[in-house]
């Protein structure tokens, strides 16, 4: 080295252009490492700079970094010629060495007769002690600094030991969290056990229980049948008793009869050994006798014959009262039977009213200790949501300061690298920051959008220089996932992209992702395929297969479709079908056989030696003609013969009843302006009936502006596709967020240009039967680390909307919140409207209501009291307007319970507010709060997927005018069809 600086000329001896051409060869490394705040005394006293020279460097705004005031101080250098560059370089000799031994291949040294005298010896040596002097200066702050920066590590030190031990108390809780949990899942288990055994003594019991009953049952027929026979035996011996007493009663009747006979032959035998003298007398007293004994025989016969039918009568009640005390006896005895089976009866209702009285003790039982359960599940839930809690914010802690500590270590060696330099102001102001994408762009977000920080590299304009086909999950889906910049910059979560919307199945089962580029690019397009491209539809590959409504008889075809839409023209939509209406002659379609009529179904082939399936069932028009586009080859064709369909749709288009197959409501979430070609002009949330999405080759829809009370088109003209449409939306949140000076002009503009668009995003988490549909063939389509993004955003300009006519009135819900608590009571108190109360549920009862999703507000979660469905349903079912205290969440709920409700918005400002002051202070509210829920609350209505009214402030002058336009609202509102969007996540 010393050799070649003995041999190098001194720089006094070289030329001007040699001494430049020396420093212009390390010109870059001058201007990178060079500041010029530190040469320019040392030129300025070399007197090849003067002070306009200097604030011409240091402060023009044409010179926005460090390189650029340095190359600028060259070039002023460089028209002082030798001079210049000898001062130059002795200034790089004296503050940067390095660099000067660089360009030089010398030692810097600081000997006098090394400078070339363009500074005299006293100012030199003036010059050089004062540089000496600010070098020591500047190596004792790089002392204390380092010194500094030494206590601060002995700190972060100390600090990284408390966040070890953190990190350590942190484990130990997780572990113990572990336990926790796996103690649970242990009593988990044992409940479960112990409800299995409780369930099968539960079943014993029952069947022990019908046993029971079963024998008791049997012993009560068995006791039945033992009092009959005990009945017919008690009859059988009262008959044998009253036989018996019959059969004693007749011999004694004999005997006596017998006993009677004998003595009148005795007495005959006696009369016939009387005297002949008293024969005589006899004879004549026996004439007498004879007529007075035939007197007194025809009196005996009578009284015979009366005693013969007495003694029958006798006889006959006799037997009359025996048998009567017969069936007294047969009733005592049935009596007897029937009190003993009344006791019985009784015994056994006693027995089932004491089974009943335990079944209800059991019963009790049983729920409380379910109750119980429930409670101490409850309990047991809510200590684990605190663990989990705790553990999420100890995490978060830990984050958050080893972040803190990172920034702060980055922030300390920032600091330790600023140079002498940072004391000057800037030069320049900063530039106009370009639009950065975001994720989801809120109303009240414009206003601070200018504060946010973003990288250098993630800085760029929100309009794309690569074109993709149309995206959105409202309408459409994307194509091939672009890997382009701008995927980079909005950071994987890219507005026009979705997941992979074509499936690539590679031969070698890999997917990889960067072979699959965009079907096409602005740059690139052609304006024969500018139907096909410019307004290509997005697909999309949803997140589980669909069950196709493939039916009847269907014919898969394998052609040569290169350039299929020069062999085969379509019509249809999404409405009828996509059918084949025109075959060139000759082509490959017609030597298949493919003939018009045909609904195409399904479209398969190859690209990039990857298998891609599209269904076309259910696309509009527009997909269909790009889908058929990206066909380039080889293809499978799946289509079903609908002749009729076809017919019918080709008799429809020739009578102007229809202008194509294509027939979908939307909501337009931005406001476009109508001119004389015919461009309808939409406002932000009006909702328009598209009936043909390929209407023009400049990608632009046919659609018609729908009566608000009645499905009638009303005035009709084009209106943009969904990509051209986004990009207009860009466009315009691109201008509210920078707007131009001419455009700010007051609060109230600004307000209205933010009213201009409505923000709406979508995942990827439903699909509409608007959108085509890409299928793997084997359902295992992934990028080519592994995975598929499970999510995705992206700015919808339009929505999907189905109409709903609700048959009874709907519910009215006012916001905002703290305004509609005011507005509630007196608005129930009117006609036709009714406060909707909260009622007191059982804890069983929330339980099971707040697993179905009936419950959409609680006021106490202890006493458990809930708004709940069933009473709005309650006072709807009474034909009057349920009036709801509640806010926006409960929205929808009442959707998935086909409730919707009338949402009014009352607009809100300082001046309208002063109207209602009495009302808000009887409600302990201010004005200012008033004011602040309403900020709040006003950018989630864009968020609802329903329509709501907006009252101005203007419209009203106190509340009774407020009450009166309430009830006209919600009578306008309750005549018109409610739009409800499908759920966009």
């Amino acid at each position: 080295m010393a050799e070649s600086v003995l041999n190098t000329p001194d720089l006094k001896d070289l030329e001007e252009e040699e001494l430049w051409d020396l420093i212009n060869d390390n010109r870059h490394a001058i201007s990178l490492g060079v500041r010029p705040c530190v040469l320019i005394p040392y030129l300025r006293q070399a007197r090849v700079l003067t002070d306009l020279d200097e604030d011409e460097i240091l402060t023009c705004l044409n010179f926005t970094n460090r390189g650029m005031k340095t190359s600028h101080m060259l070039d002023l250098l460089h028209v002082q010629g030798h001079n210049g560059a000898m001062a130059l370089l002795e200034s790089l000799m004296i503050h940067y060495p390095t660099l000067y031994t660089r360009i030089t291949g010398r030692e810097p040294s600081i000997e006098p007769s090394g400078f070339s005298g363009l500074i005299n010896y006293n100012e030199l040596t003036e010059y050089l002690v004062h540089a000496v002097s600010s070098m020591q200066t500047e190596l004792q702050v790089a002392r204390h600094e380092a010194l500094r920066l030494q206590g601060r590590c002995c700190q972060l030190e100390g600090k990284l030991e408390q966040a070890q031990q953190n990190n350590e108390e942190l484990s130990q809780m997780q572990g113990e969290h572990a336990r926790l949990r796996s103690h649970l899942d242990d009593l988990n288990r044992e409940l479960l056990k112990l409800k299995d055994e409780k369930c099968d003594i539960y079943v014993r019991y029952t069947t022990a229980l019908e046993e029971k009953s079963a024998t008791i049952v049997r012993n009560r027929d068995l006791q039945l049948e033992i009092s009959q026979l005990q009945h017919e035996l008690k009859k059988a011996r009262k008959e044998t008793d009253f036989e018996r007493q019959r059969s004693l009663k007749n011999p004694t009747d004999t005997q006596k009869l017998k006993d009677e006979l004998s003595a009148v032959r005795a007495k005959l035998l006696e009369t016939e050994t009387l005297f002949p003298v008293q024969q005589d007398i006899l004879v004549h007293d026996l004439k007498e006798v004879e007529n007075r004994r035939s007197e007194l025989a025809e009196e005996v016969s009578r009284l015979s014959e009366e005693n013969i039918r007495l003694q029958q009568e006798k006889e006959e009640l006799l037997e009359g009262k025996d048998c009567l005390a017969l069936e007294v006896e047969k009733l005592t005895v049935d009596c007897e039977m029937y009190q003993h089976r009344s006791t019985l009866f009784h015994s056994q209702l006693e027995e089932i009213q004491a089974e009943r009285d335990r079944a209800y003790l059991s019963r009790d039982g049983a729920q409380a200790q379910i109750a119980r359960s429930l409670a101490e599940k409850d309990v047991l839930r809510g200590q684990l949501m605190e663990l989990q809690a705790r553990v999420f914010v100890m995490n978060a802690c830990s984050k958050q300061r080893e972040r803190r500590e990172k920034s702060r270590d980055r922030k300390l060696s920032c600091d330790s690298s600023r140079g002498s330099c940072s004391e000057f102001p800037p030069s320049s102001p900063p530039a106009r920051r370009q639009l950065c994408r975001l994720n989801a762009i809120l109303p009240e977000s414009f206003n601070s959008f200018d504060a946010c920080e973003f990288n250098d590299e993630a800085i760029c304009s929100i309009s794309s220089n690569q074109v993709e086909p149309p995206c959105s999950e409202s309408l459409r889906r994307r194509g091939f996932a672009s890997r382009s910049d701008v995927e980079d910059i909005y950071s994987s979560q890219d507005s026009l992209s979705f997941d992979h919307d074509y499936v690539f199945i590679s031969k070698g089962d890999s997917f990889d992702e960067s072979k699959s580029p965009l079907p096409c690019s602005t740059s690139r397009r052609s304006p024969n395929d500018s139907v096909l491209r410019a307004s290509a539809p997005p697909f999309l590959m949803r997140s589980r297969p669909q069950a196709l409504r493939i039916i009847g008889r269907v014919l898969t075809v394998f052609f040569q479709g290169e350039m299929l839409l020069n062999q085969i023209q379509v019509i249809g939509g999404n409405k009828t079908g996509v059918f084949v209406h025109h075959v060139t002659e000759g082509s490959s379609a017609h030597n298949t056989g493919i003939s018009p009529g045909s609904q195409i179904l399904q479209l398969r082939y190859e690209r990039e030696q990857r298998a891609v399936i599209m269904v076309i069932e259910d696309t509009t028009l527009e997909e269909a003609l790009w889908a058929l586009g990206q066909v380039q080859g080889p293809c499978n064709i799946t289509l079903r013969p609908s002749q009729d369909a076809y017919e019918n749709l080709l008799q429809q288009l020739k009578n102007g009843e229809v202008m194509s197959g294509d027939s979908f409501y939307i909501r337009v979430n931005m406001t476009m302006p109508g001119d004389a070609a015919g461009t309808l002009a939409v406002k932000c949330n009006d909702i328009v009936h598209v009936t043909d999405t390929h209407h023009s080759n400049d990608g632009s829809w046919w659609a018609s502006h729908v009566h608000p009370c009645h499905l009638e088109d009303l005035k009709s003209g084009a209106l943009p596709n969904y990509y051209r449409a986004q990009r207009l939306l860009i466009r315009t949140l691109e201008d509210m967020t920078y707007p131009r000076k001419a455009q700010r002009k007051g609060k109230t503009l600004a307000h209205e240009k933010q009213r201009a668009a409505r923000i709406v995003i979508t995942g990827q988490q439903s699909r509409n039967p608007l959108w085509v549909s890409v299928e793997d063939d084997n359902n295992t389509a992934q990028d080519s680390d592994g995975c598929v993004p499970s999510r995705c955003v992206t700015l919808m300009p339009y929505t999907l909307v189905s109409p709903r006519f609700p048959p009874i009135c709907r519910p009215v819900l006012l916001l905002p919140t703290l305004l509609g608590r005011v507005l509630h009571k007196r608005l129930a108190e009117q006609e036709g409207y009714q406060f909707c109360e909260p009622e007191l549920l059982m804890a069983s009862e929330h339980a099971i209501q707040m697993q179905k999703g009936e419950i959409l507000e609680e006021c106490d979660s202890k006493t458990h009291l809930c708004y709940t469905l069933q009473g709005v349903e309650k006072i709807m079912k009474r034909g009057t307007h349920c009036v709801l205290p509640l806010g926006l969440d409960c929205v929808r709920r009442l959707h998935r319970a086909e409730i919707f409700p009338i949402i009014i918005y009352i607009m809100s400002t300082e001046r309208s507010l002063r109207r209602l002051r009495h009302k808000l202070r009887q409600n302990v509210l201010t004005e200012s709060q008033v004011l602040e829920c309403s900020c709040s609350e006003e950018p989630l209505l864009d968020k609802l997927p329903c329509l709501y009214q907006s009252i101005p402030p203007e419209s009203w002058h106190d509340s009774a005018t407020l009450i009166d336009t309430l009830k006209m609202v919600a009578s306008e509102e309750q005549q018109k069809i409610v739009w409800v969007e499908s759920d966009t996540w």
